[in-house]
């Protein structure tokens, strides 16, 4: 497993350190105690310039210490004197030694010299000793010094040179060595905080200028900020708890941060977090990315609404120093804006939602946005200034999206704000132009969409132009304007309000005037004066009114038609009809519209019978519930529309026949003899007596033309005929029914039927004709059983026209469809069966047959497949290419190409087979089917020439040739059909002088050769 600081699962040991040759001393560091140093603060910092150490320095460097044994002496002795120290020493014990040996040694040399050897040798070991003390004597100066100061920070680096000068020792010395990186180690342990705090910005300059002045190297540097890893490691291991556990892993997050930016690029090299501590890359720049945001962070707390230049520019340098990218400082700089803007957003809710709010907290609210406003605008004028690019990252419009108010339930207490200020800035009845910026401003710095901000502004704007506007009413100012529109147009210009919707107001106005007018039902000469000066002064088109007439007298006038509808056929009395002209011309409606609204009426009870009738069991019940609708429309509708009208019950109408005329002379398609000649018509059209029985005749203005389709409409109508044609039908027992026959009054109400329908007199008698056509034609089918047409079944089928009624143009058509039917049927049966040929195609076409018409061009190209192979079969070697690739083709209309191509194909089939039945028939001794079979392989070989044919007995197509030549054959055919069995001239000459004894020769063959 790969241990980590940075993850927050539980690491494993790291690997085994890396042995450093450092003092014991040096191994074991003290308890690591904190204290402040000074450094130089920026004028965007809120601590002092200066600070004094929260511990003794001794606490942190532990205390002086004091120099034993031969060390005083050392410490006192500079390396000249101590090199001549050294030498005295050294000289003396010589000279001591020599004379030594020669006083014990009776003068004798050798003694002398070993005496002078032996005491060398402790002078030596004296100098030794004196000069082995010297790097740790140094050492201990060196603690001593740095242990002085109050401030580590103060200490020179001069000094330390000194020291090492004093002595003559030097960085590489061990000892020496040591006791700078055990200062670094715990200077560095002291300076970084736990593990619970943050880092307070000072650490990496604070490090780096007393790793200078120590002027340790960078190696034995590193080696100490990783041993320092080692040491939290091991603490985390020891603390075991988890809360122990995340505050260590914090600390070893801070120190690779504080590690990177004190090395720089050389941390990559000499700081081997990866292959010390198992942890990755991405663990690595975690750490040093959270702990930048943490620091920059914590400068950005100094940031507040009166930012300057100066403070930009400084956090753009810190974010540099903290090696925090320009996208996470943006958004961490956004984040502190936001959270300023919150606050102000905060204390407007506050104040706006207050159980006692006064006039005064609204008046707050509207300060707390002017100062979002006030801060927005600072934000962008620094975003466009020219120094712009040497500004924190994120300077700019401020918002609140991705915070607090970021959400579905915060945005109903932006919109009460925006809503708040809105209504601020129409106070004085009008908006100024720099309020609609600052309304744009705090519609984005809301991240309100523009259909709510638009639909907010739109209702305040809408209520203040509704004052504005009433005020202009009430003062008269409106009405004595020279121009109305001029001066509604300006008032809409003041208050920056849409003119449609000022329009739509106006409407609004207007319909609720006439609602109280109209309230009783009708309105009187003074209600139409005080609308029709509503109208002029808020320049209502004309359009616009009578929309609204229709809507609102028109729904008034609909409930008393309603009413009168439901009175029925016996409830519509003369209150009744009181009540409706009195709400037809009462209300002021236009006829239009009041026909209009009471056809929506009529219609549907007219949909009502309608439905009846289709859900009706048979014909007979459908025609009874479509006499209901013919009813309702005589007794109800008709009197309804002469109320609306204002027409008196007793006028004569005009008659029904001269309306029905004056159709049918504007109908250009359908002529008097058409129309007289259908008995069903006539009846329609009543007599003057007739008419004068029936009473006035129903309405047709409101009908169901709009609401059936012609399909429906035509159907229902040939209900009712039907049922006048047949009569009522009543069943009795054992399945007998008796027909109760209706007098010609049937079709007046037929007439009436089709004008409720909406049908138009072509559609009328497009239905009377076909139902006539129908009723022609099942006779004519019965009379025209075989397809024949005689004289007889001709006068008989005249009688049956001229009793149908049917014109007799379509009764022609009829018996042509008939018949051709038959005939195409027929035909077909020849074709198929082979009794019809070419010369009986001609002799129908002849008699303006439509043949290609009744026959398919399949069955066609058959009949010429069948045709042309007869020609190849007919034994008279004759093919007129003129005949059968022009004519025929053209008189059966079959592509010429096609049928060539079928011509060549069956050509090219039979000539060999004429071959081959030519030999079988003479071997069968018969002499006139061979002539024949050689006749069709000559026509055979003029649709296809040939090349010469091959045969295995040469004598058999010498016999052939021999029977055709006895038979008196023309000249031509003969030469062809030498060269078609390869026959020679001579050979030809030869069998032309011979006499007739082929068969007795071909006799004695038996071998059949194919």
């Amino acid at each position: 497993m790969n241990p980590s600081l940075l993850a927050s699962s539980p690491s494993t040991p790291f690997l085994s350190p890396i042995p450093l040759k450092l003092t014991p001393s040096s191994l074991t560091l003290p308890k690591r105690h904190r204290f402040l140093v000074s450094f130089p603060r920026s004028s965007a910092a809120e601590t002092p310039s200066t600070v004094t150490l929260e511990s003794k320095p001794d606490n942190v460097f532990g205390g002086k210490r004091e120099l034993t044994g031969i060390q005083p002496i050392v410490s006192n002795l500079s390396p000249t004197l101590r090199l001549a120290s050294s030498a005295i020493i050294l000289a003396g014990a010589l000279a001591a030694g020599y004379g030594l040996g020669t006083k014990f040694g009776g003068g004798s040399r050798n003694l002398a010299l070993g005496g002078a050897a032996v005491a060398g040798a402790a002078g030596g070991a004296v100098v030794y000793a004196l000069n082995s003390a010297v790097p740790e004597v140094a050492a201990i100066n060196l603690h001593n010094y740095v242990s002085g100061f109050d401030d580590p920070i103060q200490v020179s680096k001069e000094e330390i040179e000194g020291i090492a000068k004093k002595y003559g020792v030097s960085k590489q010395d061990e000892a020496f060595n040591a006791e700078l990186c055990d200062l670094y180690s715990r200077f560095v342990s002291s300076v970084l905080p736990p593990g619970g705090e943050e880092l307070k910005g000072n650490e990496v300059e604070t490090i780096i200028n007393f790793k200078n002045a120590l002027g340790i190297d960078d190696p034995d540097a590193a080696s100490m900020h990783v041993e320092l890893g080692r040491r939290i490691f091991r603490q985390r291991l020891e603390t075991g708890d988890r809360d122990g556990d995340v505050e260590q892993r914090r600390a070893f997050q801070k120190l690779i941060y504080v590690s990177t930016l004190v090395f720089g690029e050389a941390s990559s090299f000499l700081l081997p977090w990866k292959r010390v501590f198992k942890v990755t890359d991405s663990q690595v720049e975690i750490a040093i990315r959270d702990n930048a945001q943490r620091l920059y962070s914590s400068k950005l707390k100094s940031v507040g609404k009166d930012i300057d230049v100066e403070q930009l520019v400084t956090l753009r340098q810190t974010q540099i120093s903290c090696r925090l990218s320009d996208e996470l400082a943006e958004d961490l700089f956004r984040q502190r804006t936001r959270k300023l803007v919150e606050k102000n957003i905060s204390a407007a809710l506050d104040r706006l939602k207050s159980r006692t709010r006064t006039v005064q907290d609204v008046v707050k609210v509207v300060e707390e946005l002017d100062k979002i406003l006030a801060f927005n605008n600072k934000l962008i004028s620094l975003k466009n200034h020219e120094d712009a690019a040497s500004f924190a990252c994120g300077v700019g419009p401020v918002s609140v999206s991705g915070g607090e108010y970021d959400s579905e339930r915060k945005i109903d207490d932006l919109k009460l704000l925006y809503r708040a200020y809105v209504t601020d800035a129409l106070s004085g009845g009008s908006m100024e132009e720099h309020k609609l910026a600052a309304l744009n401003q705090l519609k984005n710095i809301f991240g309100l969409g523009k259909r709510e901000a638009e639909s907010i502004t739109l209702d305040i704007t809408s209520k203040v132009y509704r004052k504005r506007l009433a005020q202009a009413v009430s003062s008269g100012d409106l009405e004595f304007a020279d121009s109305k529109a001029a001066f509604l147009q300006n008032l809409c210009e003041e208050l920056h309000f849409d003119p449609q919707k000022a329009t739509e107001i106006h409407e609004e106005i207007y319909r609720q005037k006439l609602q109280q007018c109209a309230a009783d039902g009708e309105l009187s000469d003074e209600d139409v004066k005080a609308l029709t000066r509503l109208r002029v002064m808020l320049c209502i088109p004309q359009q616009t009114i009578d929309a609204a007439h229709s809507d609102i007298c028109g729904s008034l006038f609909e409930r008393v038609v309603k009413d009168a509808i439901a009175s029925g056929v016996d409830g519509y009395d003369a209150d009744v009809k009181k009540a409706v002209k009195k709400a037809a011309h009462g209300l002021r409606l236009t006829r239009e519209a009041a026909m209009s609204i009471a056809g929506k009426a009529v219609r549907r009870i007219f949909l009502n019978f309608v439905k009846q009738a289709r859900m009706a069991e048979n014909r007979t019940e459908g025609a009874k519930a479509l006499r209901k609708l013919i009813a309702f429309n005589s007794l109800v509708v008709t009197e309804l529309v002469a109320d609306i009208k204002g027409e008196s019950s007793d006028t004569p109408p005009e008659e029904p026949s001269k309306v029905e005329d004056k159709k049918i002379e504007e109908d250009d398609e359908w002529d008097e003899e058409g129309w007289e000649s259908l008995e069903t018509l006539r009846k329609i059209r009543p007599s003057e007596e007739v008419a004068a029985k029936m009473g006035k005749p129903g309405q047709a203005e409101i009908n169901l033309k709009d609401d059936l389709s012609e399909r429906e409409r035509t159907d229902l109508y040939k209900t009712y005929l039907l049922y006048c044609l047949t009569g009522e039908v009543t069943r009795i027992p054992f399945g007998a029914q008796i027909t109760t026959k209706k007098d010609d009054s049937e079709y007046l109400l037929l007439n009436q039927l089709g004008g409720i329908l909406g049908l138009t007199v072509k559609e009328i008698v497009e239905v009377h004709r076909s139902l006539a056509e129908q009723a022609f034609r099942q006779q004519a089918e019965v009379i025209l059983a075989d397809g024949q047409l005689t004289k007889a079944r001709i006068e008989q089928l005249n009688d049956l026209q001229k009793q149908v009624g049917l014109p007799p143009e379509y009764a022609q058509k009829v018996i042509k469809n008939i018949t051709t039917t038959k005939m195409a049927a027929a035909l077909e049966t020849a074709i198929n069966r082979g009794r019809l040929n070419m010369k009986q195609i001609r002799e129908l076409k002849e008699a303006s047959i439509d043949f290609n018409s009744m026959v398919s061009e399949k069955l066609r190209e058959n009949l010429y497949k069948k045709t042309v192979d007869e020609i190849f079969s007919s034994g008279t070697g004759e093919f007129d290419e003129e005949e059968v690739y022009e004519k025929i083709p053209v008189d059966l209309n079959i592509n010429a190409e096609k049928a060539k191509g079928v011509v060549h194909e069956l050509a090219r089939s039979r000539l060999s087979n004429s071959l081959i039945q030519a030999v079988a028939l003479l071997r069968q001794r018969n002499q006139q089917g061979v002539v024949s079979t050689l006749n069709d392989l000559l026509a055979c070989d003029k649709a296809v020439p040939s090349e010469t044919l091959t045969w295995e007995v040469p004598e058999e197509l010498a016999d052939l040739y021999t029977i055709y030549m006895k038979n008196n054959a023309a000249p031509e055919k003969l030469s062809r059909l030498q060269h078609l069995l390869g026959i020679s001239d001579s050979t030809a000459t030869a069998l032309g002088e011979t006499e007739d004894s082929v068969f007795s020769v071909g006799a004695e063959e038996e071998k059949f050769v194919f």
